[in-house]
C-alpha cells in the first residue's frame, strides 16, 4: 500500500489519506498509526484519535502521567486508602460492634463490594485515560452522566481542605512529643483549646498543606508515587512495633482476644452496617481517586491483582491498628470498650492519657503520631492529586496552574474548618460547625451516591463486557467475574443505598452508630 501511495500525486495522496488510515513502519518496526476519519471508541465516535499498544486515547492525553509500573500504583493506591479512617475510626468501630464479629463481616464485604468498586473505577479510569468527568463523559453527554462523574469529582475537593485540618493537628501532636512536651498532651481540656486557640492550629494546618501541595507539583511520576513508595514500607514498620508494643502490656491480650475472636453473640444489624460503612470509606470508593490512579495505569499492569493487593494492603493496616489501639485501651480502661470513643477524641485524648500511664510513653508518642502523620499524608496526596488531575483535564491547564488553583481552595475551606472551633465557633450550618458540615456533605450524602451512580454507569451504560475487555489487557483472564457481575448489577446499588440512608440517620440522630 505504501508504493501505491507514493505513486499518487501529491493532491491524490493527500486525498486518499483524508479517507483512510495507513500505517508507515520505521526502521525499528514500530508502529505509526495516523487517523483523519472518526474512529469508535466504546461507545462513541471521536475524530483524530489515535490507536497504538495504550487503546483508544486523545492526542492531547497521549503523554498523560502514568505510574512506573504495578508497585507505583499498588503503593499508591493503599497511600490513598489507608488514612485516619483506619488508625481511629476502624478501633472504636470494630470494638463497639462485636470485635471479631465486626472483623469477619468486614473482611467479606471488602473480598466482596470492596473488590467489585476499586475493580469498576480502576477499569473505567484506565479504559478511558481521563480524571472522573471525562471518564464518564467519554459515554455519552446527558446531564445525568455528567452529574455522575463532577459529584465523584467534587468529593476529594470539599474533603482534603478539612482532613489537611486534622493532619494540621496530628503535626501539633508529633511536635508536642518531640520537644519532650508529651505529658501536656494527657491533660484534660488540652485538646480542645488547642483547636481552639486559632492561630496555632491555622500555622499546623498551613504546614501540612503546603507540605502537600510540594509533593503534588513535583508530579504523579516524582511526587505521588515517590513519596507512597517511601511512607508506606515506613508506615507498615511502625504499625507493626506499635502493635507490638501495646499486645504485650499487662492486661492487654483481653483486647487481643475480644479483637481477633469472632463471638456470634455480639452479631447485630447495625454490625453489617456499620462494617459496610467503614470498608466503604476505608477503601476510598466513590472519592474519584481509583479512576484518576486508574487513568495513570499501564495498559500491562494487572487490574485484578493490583487491586487485590490494594485490598490485603488497606485491610492489614486496619487489622494493625486494631492491634495497636484495642488492647492498649483495653489495659488502661480495665478492659471497658466505651473508652474507645469515637472521632478526634480517640486519638488526641484518650491514646495521649493511654501513652502518659505506660512505658516509654514519649518515644511510643512519636512513633505512632509520625505513623498517623505518613497515614494522613499519603491520603492527603491521593484526595489533592485527584482534584488537580480534573482541572488539568476539564480546563486544560497545566499541572502547576491546577495545583494552584487546588491549593487555594484548600486555604479557603481549610481555614474555615481550622477557625471554625476558634473564632468562627459562633456560625453554625444545620447545627453544624464546618469542619463537621464538609465530613457530612462529603461522607454521609455525596459518597453513597457517587458510589450507586457507579455501580449503575458501570453496569448499564459501560458494560460488563467492556470492563472484562480492560481488564485481560494485564492478565488471562477475568478470574472473579462472577463475583464482579452480581454484586455491581444487583448488590453494590444496595449496598450504596444502605450506606446512604444509615449515614444521614446517623448524623441527623435518628440512630446511632
Amino acid at each position: 500500500m505504501r508504493e501505491g501511495l507514493l505513486r499518487r500525486k501529491p493532491g491524490e495522496a493527500l486525498s486518499h489519506l483524508q479517507n483512510k488510515y495507513i500505517n508507515i513502519f520505521d526502521k525499528d518496526r514500530k508502529m505509526i498509526e495516523f487517523f483523519h476519519e472518526p474512529c469508535y471508541t466504546g461507545t462513541t465516535f471521536r475524530p483524530n484519535h489515535r490507536i497504538g499498544e495504550e487503546g483508544f486515547m486523545d492526542k492531547k492525553h497521549s503523554k498523560r502521567s502514568a505510574f512506573s509500573g504495578k508497585i507505583g500504583f499498588v503503593l499508591s493506591a493503599a497511600g490513598a486508602s489507608v488514612g485516619l479512617g483506619n488508625i481511629w475510626r476502624f478501633p472504636y468501630l470494630a470494638a463497639k460492634y462485636g470485635g471479631g464479629i465486626f472483623l469477619l463481616v468486614y473482611i467479606v464485604l471488602a473480598v466482596t463490594f470492596g473488590y467489585t468498586m476499586i475493580v469498576a473505577e480502576t477499569a473505567l479510569g484506565r479504559m478511558t485515560k481521563k480524571s472522573p468527568v471525562g471518564a464518564f463523559g467519554t459515554f455519552g453527554k446527558s446531564g445525568r452522566l455528567k452529574f455522575g462523574g463532577w459529584i465523584n469529582a467534587v468529593i476529594p475537593i470539599l474533603i482534603v481542605p478539612y482532613y489537611s485540618v486534622i493532619g494540621g493537628w496530628v503535626i501539633r501532636y508529633l511536635s508536642a512529643y518531640v520537644s519532650g512536651h508529651g505529658s501536656e498532651l494527657a491533660q484534660d481540656g488540652y485538646f480542645s483549646g488547642f483547636i481552639s486557640s486559632g492561630l496555632s492550629a491555622e500555622v499546623c494546618f498551613l504546614i501540612f498543606t503546603i507540605f502537600t501541595l510540594v509533593i503534588i507539583f513535583a508530579g504523579v511520576r516524582n511526587g505521588v508515587e515517590r513519596v507512597s513508595k517511601l511512607m508506606m514500607p515506613v508506615l507498615v514498620v511502625l504499625s507493626v512495633i506499635i502493635a507490638v508494643y501495646s499486645v504485650t502490656r499487662p492486661g492487654a491480650l483481653a483486647g487481643v482476644k475480644y479483637f481477633l475472636v469472632p463471638n456470634v453473640a455480639n452479631f447485630s444489624w447495625m454490625t453489617v452496617v456499620t462494617a459496610m460503612g467503614q470498608m466503604f470509606y476505608s477503601l476510598s470508593i466513590a472519592m474519584g481517586i481509583l479512576i484518576t490512579f486508574g487513568s495513570y495505569m499501564k495498559k500491562d499492569t494487572a487490574i485484578e491483582d493490583s487491586t487485590r493487593n490494594v485490598e490485603i494492603f488497606d485491610t492489614g493496616i486496619a487489622i494493625m491498628a486494631g492491634l495497636m489501639i484495642i488492647p492498649a485501651v483495653f489495659a488502661f480502661s480495665g478492659g471497658d470498650p466505651d473508652t474507645l470513643q469515637a472521632g478526634p477524641s480517640l486519638m488526641f485524648i484518650t491514646i495521649p492519657k493511654v501513652f502518659q500511664n505506660m512505658g516509654f510513653g514519649t518515644v511510643i508518642g512519636i512513633v505512632f503520631f509520625l505513623l498517623v502523620l505518613f497515614a494522613a499524608v499519603t491520603s492527603s496526596i491521593a484526595l489533592t492529586e485527584s482534584a488537580v488531575s480534573t482541572f488539568e483535564d476539564e480546563l486544560g491547564w497545566g499541572r502547576k496552574k491546577a495545583t494552584v488553583l487546588v491549593g487555594v481552595i484548600m486555604l479557603a475551606l481549610g481555614s474555615l474548618s481550622s477557625l471554625g472551633y476558634g473564632p468562627l465557633a459562633g456560625i453554625k450550618i444545620i447545627g453544624m460547625q464546618f469542619l463537621d458540615l464538609f465530613d457530612f456533605l462529603t461522607n454521609s450524602v455525596m459518597m453513597p451516591i457517587a458510589a450507586l451512580l457507579t455501580s449503575l454507569f458501570v453496569s448499564r451504560v459501560v458494560g460488563i463486557d467492556k470492563i472484562e475487555e480492560e481488564i485481560i489487557h494485564g492478565e488471562s483472564a477475568f478470574r472473579r467475574k462472577k463475583v464482579f457481575v452480581v454484586m455491581i448489577k444487583y448488590l453494590c446499588p444496595v449496598f450504596a443505598i444502605i450506606i446512604l440512608l444509615s449515614s444521614v440517620a446517623n448524623a441527623l440522630g435518628w440512630i446511632k452508630m
